[in-house]
């Protein structure tokens, strides 16, 4: 009975855990004091970016910085204020340049059937509406005399333009067909709806 309890006993040694490494081995600092939070941030914005160089750019960074509705709105109306004010910068590109400002005057100085395109669109479409052939019929035949003169007027305003142009600017690469189609796509908008505005008179000589 004696050598069945020593056994027993001899089996039952209670097992041990293994110590770990990380436990076993003293803890390491990071030998520096934890930055504060307005440092870490300091750090992390880095130098001071270069001013915006294009309206887009400027635009972008407006929208990074999470600027509030107000400030969005009053900073669009500024844009468009200067714009229709003609200020060249915040022009679109195809309206930028010196060559384009005076295309603008001379078409702006003009008094141009091409002006009456929209309204006479208008008209057209509210005579198509109207039940009588009469009606459409004549409305028809008046638009079809109206584009005919419409498009002559278009061509020799574009052939003036651009021996004015050339004559203005000679040493700038003219090309007569983009001149021509900036005059005519000027002269057939509203006055009022010209963008940026007129800064000359109808009747007005331009130099």
């Amino acid at each position: 009975m004696r050598f069945l309890r020593r056994n027993a006993a001899d089996t039952e040694a209670p097992a041990t855990e293994p110590t770990t490494e990380a436990e076993s081995s003293p803890s390491v600092g990071k030998g520096r004091p934890t930055p504060k939070r307005r440092e870490a941030q300091g750090r992390r914005s880095g130098p001071v970016p270069p001013p915006p160089r294009t309206q887009r750019e400027a635009f972008k960074r407006m929208r990074g910085n999470k600027v509030s509705k107000e400030e969005r709105r009053a900073a669009a109306v500024e844009r468009r204020q200067r714009m229709m004010a003609g200020e060249d910068k915040y022009l679109l590109p195809r309206d930028r340049g010196p060559v384009k400002a005076y295309i603008r005057d001379l078409v702006d100085s003009r008094r141009n059937l091409m002006g009456l395109f929209m309204p006479l669109a208008i008209l057209v479409f509210v005579a198509l509406l109207t039940p009588s052939l009469a009606v459409q019929r004549y409305a028809t035949l008046a638009t079809t005399f109206m584009l005919i003169a419409m498009v002559i007027e278009g061509l020799v305003l574009g052939r003036l333009v651009t021996r004015k142009v050339r004559a203005k600017f000679p040493t700038e690469p003219i090309k007569g067909i983009s001149i021509g189609w900036y005059s005519f796509i000027r002269a057939s908008q509203l006055r009022r709806l010209r963008v940026p505005k007129p800064r000359v008179k109808p009747g007005e000589a331009v130099k």
